[in-house]
C-alpha cells in the first residue's frame, strides 16, 4: 500500500496512531466482522466491552478478545491508563479463503468458500476535553445514583413506619375488643345469680299454686261425695217408710 491507511486515522504514510492488536485468519467473513466493528468504533473501552458482551453475533466474542489484547498492549507497552483509552480505529481485512467442494448431481461439484479475515483494533488516549466530559458525566451519574438511593431509603423507611403504625393500630383495636368482651362477660356473671334466684322463686310459687289447686279439687271431690252419700241415705229411708 503506497498511501496512508485511512481507517487507522493516519494522515501520513507509514504513520501509526495508538496501540493495536491484530487477530489473523479468524474463521469468519470480513463482512460479518465489520457489522460488529461498526458498533464500537469511537467508543471508550468500557462502553465498547459492554456492547460486545451484549451482542448476540458469534464474531463479537473474537472481537472482544482483540479489544482486550489492545488494551493490555497499551497498558503494558505504552504505560497508558486503561480508563483513558478509546477505540480510535477498528477494521476487518479479507484473509485467505479455503476452497472446498460439495458433490452434486451428474458428476458435478459446487465450490464452497470458507472465508477468513484479519481483525484489527486500535486504541488511543482520549483528549483532555473528552476526559473532562466523561468524568463530569460519571460524577453526575454517581451523584444522581446516590441521591436516588437516598430517596429509595427514605421511601422504604416511611413505608416501614406506616406499616408499623398500622400494626400498632390493629393491636390497639384488638385490645379494645378483648376488654369490651371481658366487661360483657363480667356483667353477665353478675346478672346470672339474680336470674337464678328469680327462677327459683317462680318455681316455688308455681309449686305452691299447684298444691293449692290440688287441695281445692280434693275438697270439691269430698263435698260431692258427701252430698251423694246423703242423697242415697234419704232415698233408702223413704223406701222403708213406703214398705211399712
Amino acid at each position: 500500500m503506497t498511501g496512508p491507511k485511512l481507517n487507522e486515522k493516519a494522515t501520513i504514510a507509514g504513520e501509526r496512531s495508538g496501540t493495536r492488536a491484530v487477530a489473523r485468519h479468524v474463521r469468519s467473513s470480513a463482512s460479518k466482522a465489520r457489522v460488529v466493528l461498526n458498533l464500537i468504533r469511537g467508543l471508550d473501552v468500557r462502553s465498547a466491552d459492554e456492547v460486545l458482551m451484549l451482542t448476540e453475533r458469534g464474531i463479537a466474542r473474537d472481537i472482544r478478545k482483540v479489544l482486550r489484547s489492545a488494551v493490555a498492549n497499551a497498558v503494558n507497552n505504552d504505560e497508558q491508563d486503561a480508563s483513558e483509552l478509546y477505540v480510535i480505529a477498528c477494521f476487518a481485512d479479507e484473509g485467505s479463503t479455503l476452497r472446498r467442494f460439495r458433490p452434486r448431481a451428474r458428476g458435478r461439484a459446487t465450490r464452497i468458500r470458507k472465508r477468513t479475515c484479519h481483525i484489527t483494533v486500535i486504541v488511543a488516549r482520549m483528549s483532555d476535553e473528552r476526559l473532562a466530559v466523561i468524568q463530569a458525566r460519571a460524577e453526575g451519574a454517581s451523584a444522581s445514583a446516590q441521591a436516588s438511593r437516598r430517596a429509595r431509603v427514605e421511601r422504604s423507611r416511611q413505608r416501614a413506619e406506616e406499616a408499623k403504625g398500622a400494626i400498632d393500630a390493629v393491636d390497639e383495636a384488638e385490645d379494645e375488643v378483648i376488654d369490651e368482651g371481658a366487661d360483657v362477660e363480667a356483667a353477665d356473671d353478675t346478672e346470672a345469680p339474680d336470674v337464678a334466684e328469680d327462677a327459683a322463686e317462680d318455681a316455688v310459687e308455681e309449686t305452691k299454686d299447684a298444691a293449692e289447686t290440688e287441695a281445692e279439687s280434693d275438697d270439691e271431690a269430698e263435698t260431692v261425695a258427701e252430698a251423694e252419700t246423703e242423697s242415697e241415705t234419704d232415698d233408702d229411708a223413704s223406701t222403708e217408710e213406703e214398705q211399712n
